[in-house]
């Protein structure tokens, strides 16, 4: 049915040919099932196991190897093949345990949902599962039901109902069954309950106008599906890099075979020789590194209670350059909270935190404000307390603070009679016996208790109240400032018979000013990511005036910033995406209030078309077509629904904003380590195809053969690398602006320090075959010996060439880094061993060396170090 909520409960009862005393009989509701389908989500479907293995091999650089492993095959070159193949399968186990892990622990965060409702079906009031709810049923709603279906509310008692989920909105909803006008947004619309939300208080009865996707969280769910999720950064650098690194593999190729056509060699022998190049252009071990150092930083986040879902998503982190995020329990602790109270015709306002240590008539007025909230409140302590009404459960926290034994003063006062709120009175009153008289207490919305009052208790005792003017301006002032008021006043009685006998001449007390106040470790975390060039931007559902007052007291805008740092979801225009006038405007703002789903989603967008690196932060269903959408989506591990943990990439199993700031931590540590072992990756393998293609274009002996290439890629250049890939970044890297999202891993400098580390180890290298073979004669198999050694030594050297040139030599992270020193003590034990072991030694075609050859060998090696640190020093700025 289309706008049940601007049509009379009797029109909906006509329309959807229900009754709403017996509601449907059984052969109608099979019939209407079968027309509608059953009330359920589209499921997401399960990525299978065999699929997430597969994918770990969807990479250019698994494209090179896998091409390389199969030229080895065919030149009959047996060994290199199994050790490209092994490469592969490491590289694709490590990513698809890591994944699947996080995928597991995604299943068993989901959260098990209401299965059964109560209907009216015959007559007859029944419990039917919820999946064959159909249109025309008539619900039954009481307080802690998961509303089941979009419905009309036919009839209501004190229902109220939390749609956070679905709006963003923190305060209940009061609902109510009169009709609406046309065109009134599904915020707004208090004659309907919505599949998805949560009865608080209350009980009601409403007949179900939409089922599965035809609901408003059936609706949220498509624009969900409708959103594709872009490639990671990461994803994208790696990609293009891969791409380079194809090209060059390609050029050698194509000169290897030029110069065989020139010089008349051996096709055959270049053909393996350019098999050779092909594997030293490209870094085998850099898949391998890469996975373990975006894996350890998941396992490293596991522990601080993140949930890394794609291994891309921890390096995504670090170079988010704007946090969206919802208000509603990740900025605020999702639950109300005294934030001021005024007492007195003084209006002495106090704040929630305050000792309590007063002269004796604020401490009276204090006394007795105290046990109107206690008496007039229908919680017991222990047992609904965190389940019934938000105000309610602030006012006696509040008491409780106050160190009010609340068991004892309601023993002490034992109840006598109680009239409940009512949402057309929107007041409460209760009678308690207190001594030897009657304390009437009163809450409610505070026009109406001040209509009640005709005295104030001041500091001067009791007064007539005069200034009621003053309390509404003031009642104005704070709703203005997004609090929730609600007044305070109590009458004594010598005896209670009738309601009728005490309906005025209250004794006014004060008012209260509630909300949901902010999470005391997020103004720091703000204040972080301000320091680190991350821009944080509020999106809710709650009033401006509510968001501006919560970012505020975060710190996310200051108090005397201009009107336009709130954005109004009014302005955005739904379905036409962000108009061009006010994008401006939208750059600059920090907070964006009553926003829907569409527009959480068109915001992504935006940001995404500026060229920004997106996290999203969310918790509910109307959250997830943004999570989704956002090059990195977060979600809540606690009160997060299944659909928000379904599509994000991230989840936050403490609920904490502050976990996103070491997350993000993590991933810009991760970036750099990620740069440093590529830089040191390609200026080794650089230095190996230089030394080959030289010697092979000229009369010097090969200094490398093609199992030679691939020991040095797989274990010496491995294990520095790893090493690099775990250090734990610059104690000021939150300090540093997010990177250019466009600038790609290896930048114009980098490439020029890779250059520059390369030949210099490739002087080194042919420096040593030169000298051997024309001054010292040693004979081709010697001098390939030295030379295999001796880039060993430089490149093991070379890890320590990669921090700046502005940083101390002595003092560097790379210095600090336990993990590169043993790196070079493993490395340099593998090869004492291949020197000894028979095996190794035939494989690798290595010889016994003399003393002098090995002095030689350590001369050369350490010097390729030395010559790089000359040159860096020489060219400052450039390398």
């Amino acid at each position: 049915m289309k706008d049940p909520f601007a049509h009379s409960v009797k029109q909906v009862e006509r329309e959807l040919n229900s009754d709403l005393d017996r509601g449907l009989n059984a052969s109608d509701a099979k019939k209407r099932l079968l027309l509608h389908g059953e009330n359920k989500l589209e499921d997401q479907v399960r990525k299978k196991t065999w699929l997430v293995f597969l994918q770990q091999f969807l990479d250019p650089i698994i494209y090179i190897l896998t091409g390389a492993m199969v030229l080895a095959f065919v030149f009959s070159e047996v060994l290199e093949g199994f050790a490209i193949l092994a490469v592969l399968l490491i590289t694709a186990l490590i990513g698809f345990v890591m994944e699947l892990q996080a995928i597991r622990s995604v299943e068993a965060l989901q959260k098990i949902t209401k299965k059964v409702s109560t209907v009216i079906r015959e007559g007859k009031q029944r419990q039917i599962r919820t999946k064959l709810l159909v249109p025309g049923d008539i619900i039954v709603l009481a307080p802690g039901d998961i509303v089941p279906a979009d419905s009309r509310l036919t009839w209501t008692q004190s229902l109220t109902v939390d749609e956070s989920v679905l709006t963003g909105e923190s305060i209940e909803v009061l609902k109510e069954e009169y009709v609406l006008g046309k065109g009134i947004p599904e915020t707004d619309q208090i004659n309907m309950v919505f599949k998805g939300s949560t009865v608080v208080n209350g009980n009601g009865k409403a007949i179900v106008t939409g089922t599965g996707m035809q609901t408003v969280i059936g609706h949220i769910s498509k624009l969900t599906q409708e959103a594709h999720h872009m490639r990671s950064p990461l994803e994208k650098k790696l990609s293009k890099l891969s791409h380079r690194l194809i090209l060059l593999t390609l050029i050698l190729i194509v000169v290897i075979a030029i110069s065989a056509l020139f010089q008349g060699n051996d096709m055959l022998l270049m053909a393996k020789i350019g098999v050779a190049l092909a594997v030293a252009a490209i870094p085998e071990g850099l898949p391998i590194v890469a996975t373990i150092a975006l894996a350890r930083g998941m396992i490293r986040l596991s522990r601080q209670k993140v949930v890394i879902k794609h291994l891309e998503a921890v390096q995504t982190l670090g170079e988010t350059t704007v946090v969206c995020t919802d208000k509603t329990g990740t900025l605020t602790e999702n639950k109300m909270s005294v934030q001021t109270l005024l007492l007195s015709d003084e209006m002495i306002a106090l704040k929630p935190d305050f000792s309590g240590n007063f002269d004796d008539e604020p401490a009276l007025c204090l006394k007795r404000f105290n046990e109107v909230a206690v008496l007039c409140n229908n919680l017991q302590p222990g047992v609904d307390e965190l389940k019934g009404d938000s105000v309610e459960i602030a006012l006696l926290e509040f008491a409780k603070d106050q160190g009010i034994d609340i068991l004892a003063l309601r023993e002490g006062c034992p109840e006598l009679d109680e009239i409940p709120f009512d949402p057309k009175t929107k007041i409460m009153l209760t009678a308690n016996k207190y001594d030897s008289e009657v304390l009437v207490c009163v809450k409610g919305a505070l026009e109406t208790v001040l209509e009640r009052c005709t005295s104030i208790m001041s500091l001067n005792g009791i007064q007539p109240f005069v200034t009621k003017d003053k309390w509404i301006d003031k009642s104005n002032e704070l709703a203005s400032e997004g609090l929730r008021i609600m007044g305070f006043a109590y009458q004594e009685c010598p005896e209670f018979n009738s309601w009728d006998e005490i309906e005025n001449n209250y004794v006014f007390i004060g008012m209260v000013g509630f909300m949901d106040a902010p999470r005391k470790d997020v103004k720091a975390a703000i204040q972080t990511y301000k320091e680190a060039g991350v821009r944080v931007v509020m999106i809710t559902g709650d009033h401006p005036n509510t968001a501006r007052k919560i970012a505020e007291e975060i710190g996310l805008i200051g108090q005397d910033e201009s009107p336009s740092a709130v954005v109004h979801g009014q302005a955005l225009l739904t379905g036409n995406g962000i108009q061009p006038e006010d994008e401006s405007q939208i750059l600059e703002a920090r907070v964006f209030a009553r926003m829907i789903p569409e527009q959480k989603l068109d915001l992504v967008n935006f940001y995404q078309r500026h060229n920004q690196v997106v996290g999203m932060i969310g918790d509910g269903i109307n959250d997830a077509p943004a999570l989704k959408k956002a090059d990195i989506g977060i979600a809540m591990g606690i009160r997060g629904s299944d659909a928000a943990k379904e599509v994000s990439d991230v989840i936050l199993l403490d609920d904490k904003f502050t976990s996103t700031e070491l997350a993000i931590r993590q991933g810009r540590c991760i970036f750099q380590n990620i740069r440093h072992f590529v830089v040191y990756l390609l200026s080794c393998n650089l230095a190996e195809i230089i030394s080959v293609a030289v010697a092979t274009l000229s009369s010097l002996p090969i200094p490398l053969l093609p199992l030679q290439i691939l020991f040095l890629n797989l274990v010496t250049d491995v294990f520095p690398a790893l090493a690099l890939g775990l250090g734990k970044g610059e104690p000021a890297i939150m300090k540093e602006a997010p990177k250019d999202p466009r600038e790609p891993i290896v930048t114009r400098k980098l490439w020029q320090s890779i250059v520059v580390y390369g030949l210099c180890i490739t002087v080194t290298v042919l420096g040593i075959t030169a000298y051997g073979y024309y001054i010292k004669n040693f004979s081709a198999s010697v001098v390939n010996n030295m030379a295999f050694y001796t880039l060993i030594l430089g490149q093991l050297f070379n890890v320590f060439n990669l921090p700046g040139r502005k940083v101390s030599f002595f003092k560097n992270e790379v210095v600090r880094n336990g993990y590169v020193w043993a790196a070079i003590i493993l490395s340099t034990l593998i090869m004492v061993f291949a020197y000894f072991s028979p095996l190794l030694k035939r494989v690798l075609s290595l010889i016994e060396l003399n003393g002098e050859q090995f002095q030689l060998v350590f001369l050369f090696g350490f010097g390729s170090l030395i010559l790089t640190q000359i040159v860096k020093r020489l060219f400052r700025g450039t390398i």
